[in-house]
């Protein structure tokens, strides 16, 4: 278990943030990339910082095809390579055999149920050899995030360090850092996403909505978490 974690002054570059989490990591350290705004601004960042930082994706099967367009962007503009993680198939026929194509919109408790086995155990099979990883969570996303830390240990995960260099932006920052490097950016933003997961899981919202809105819309605030970043 790594007990080494920093302390990250507030409003910290996410170059530092990250250049800093590497290093106390003191191992293999990879983003979790869902190819929001945020990923890419971070496989840009650690690119322009020269940081070994590696690259991972779980394809839960019911992503959106502007998703992929924007991994293949990647992978060309950077000669990036994406270890890419899969569901384990017998969960999901199992899943869908019983439960049907929707059954996470039926309960939360059937929502978590399908949100594990298409993310959160690929998520575990992922960080098996890593000693830290990286996300593109921001404290202002929702009332689940408001508490993060630039680094973290991430003791359900076996104590790696959880690396957060975004953590202090605003949407508006990370909008303009993606208009200013021209960076590969996922046509549903136009449509009005701002927050994009699986395709029957998120959908286009106003302006003036919260960023969060469009993801299970169905629930609460407080439930909008899918198991990957567990407390």
């Amino acid at each position: 278990m790594n007990s080494n974690i920093p302390e990250i002054a507030p409003n910290t570059p996410p170059a530092e943030i990250l250049r800093t989490g590497i290093a106390a990591a003191g191992g293999p350290v990879s983003l979790a990339c869902s190819f929001s705004l945020e990923d890419v601004a971070i496989i840009d960042i650690a690119h322009q910082a020269g940081l070994n930082l590696g690259v991972f994706a779980i394809d839960t099967g019911r992503l959106n095809e502007e998703t992929y367009e924007v991994a293949d962007a990647l992978t060309e503009r950077y000669r990036l390579k994406i270890d890419w993680y899969f569901p384990k198939h017998e969960d999901v026929e199992q899943l869908e055999r019983e439960k049907g194509l929707f059954s996470f919109r039926e309960s939360l408790d059937n929502r978590h149920e399908c949100c594990h086995i298409r993310k959160v155990e690929p998520l575990i099979r992922s960080l098996k050899n890593l000693k830290g990883w990286v996300t593109g969570m921001r404290r202002e996303q929702s009332v689940t995030r408001s508490e993060l830390k630039a680094i973290e240990l991430d003791e359900p995960n076996g104590g790696i360090l959880k690396i957060n260099p975004l953590i202090d932006w605003s949407e508006r920052q990370v909008m303009d850092y993606a208009k200013e490097h021209n960076l590969p950016t996922n046509r549903l933003y136009k449509q009005g996403y701002r927050s994009i997961g699986c395709a029957p899981c998120t959908r286009a919202i106003g302006p003036w909505d919260h960023v969060r809105d469009g993801r299970w819309w169905w629930e609460n605030a407080e439930n909008k978490e899918c198991g990957l970043h567990r407390r």
